[in-house]
């Protein structure tokens, strides 16, 4: 976990932390589970793209192997 005093103060983190638990009613526990859900949500986006970047490089790979363009 990183050192408080490290981690880049931003007032626009602080806001959105206010609203998120506000949107959560103030409960500690589901604003928590609404940044893992988030979280989980944007690992699998992150997932689908590597696997899409990793086709892209692979086509273009065997196109310059054919020697056309990619």
């Amino acid at each position: 976990m990183p050192d408080p005093a490290s981690f880049p103060y931003s007032p626009s983190y602080e806001q959105a932390c206010d609203r998120l638990i506000a949107m959560c009613n103030g409960d500690a526990r589901s604003t928590i589970k609404a940044l893992i859900l988030a979280n989980e949500y944007l690992e699998i986006e992150l997932s689908a793209l590597r696997t899409k970047a990793s086709h892209l490089g692979a086509t273009a790979r065997r196109a310059r192997e054919r020697g056309g363009a990619a």
